[in-house]
């Protein structure tokens, strides 16, 4: 149980749960391993399980006929995947794509139902993160259709070191192409832009952010804005 304490102790979600209500749900939590470029929901399919993610990063997306996929939302140790089941609602509208390897905590979709059902204190949690992705995902849009490939980069890798904790982590082209809806030459423009100004170092694929408060002054408000919602809404 200690060691199942500590991996969901990295979930933000799990751990603003009184212990009493934690302890509950700890028979029906597993804790497993996604890795990169693992699918766990498709667009109409049912959703099997919820998880929590702990140092692990999953893009959201969405698909248009004739087009690549979008990313609408970024979840990491902040949040959970499967909120449409707490709406009363069975399948995914997006396909959750893990972006960055790293362990969650996975429950059989039924049992989260049933525990949601008896914990006024879990719905307040997940209903809190609910209206966080809602922010993020109606920003985001804003963000694709009206800003800069640099500036949305610089969001993008920002808050990917939020969620992952850390200054490092791999990021090919193709993927940054895919995640801001760009071509592959806009993220290599905008790349070597933030590179010449010494906000990041990148090498195939290896990103690190060398400036943290330069890349957020070159990052677009959008940024702050869903920051700034998810301490206010955790305060």
């Amino acid at each position: 149980m200690l060691v199942e304490y500590r991996i969901s102790a990295a979930n933000s979600l799990l751990a603003a749960l009184p212990d009493g209500e934690y302890e509950r749900l700890l028979d029906g939590l597993e804790p497993v391993r996604l890795t990169f470029g693992e699918v766990l929901y498709h667009p109409g399919e049912a959703i099997r399980h919820v998880y929590f993610p702990t140092d692990s990063l999953v893009s959201l997306l969405t698909l248009a006929e004739g087009h690549q996929a979008l990313e609408v939302g970024l979840v990491g140790r902040e949040g959970m995947l499967g909120i449409p089941l707490a709406l009363g609602v069975s399948d995914s509208p997006v396909r959750a794509l893990v972006q960055g390897t790293g362990m969650a905590l996975r429950m059989a979709s039924a049992n989260f139902r049933k525990e949601l059902q008896k914990s006024v204190l879990l719905q307040r949690e997940v209903y809190r993160y609910t209206y966080e992705l809602m922010v993020q995902m109606t920003q985001t849009a804003a963000c694709n259709r009206f800003h800069r490939v640099e500036e949305r980069l610089a969001r993008w890798l920002l808050m990917t070191r939020d969620r992952v904790r850390s200054d490092q982590f791999h990021l090919t082209q193709d993927l940054l192409a895919n995640m801001l809806g760009v071509r592959r030459v806009g993220v290599t423009k905008a790349a070597g832009a933030l590179r010449l100004r010494n906000l990041i170092s990148y090498n195939r694929g290896e990103i690190s952010i060398l400036d943290g408060e330069g890349l957020e002054a070159a990052a677009c408000q959008c940024y702050q804005i869903v920051k700034e919602m998810h301490d206010v809404a955790r305060a």
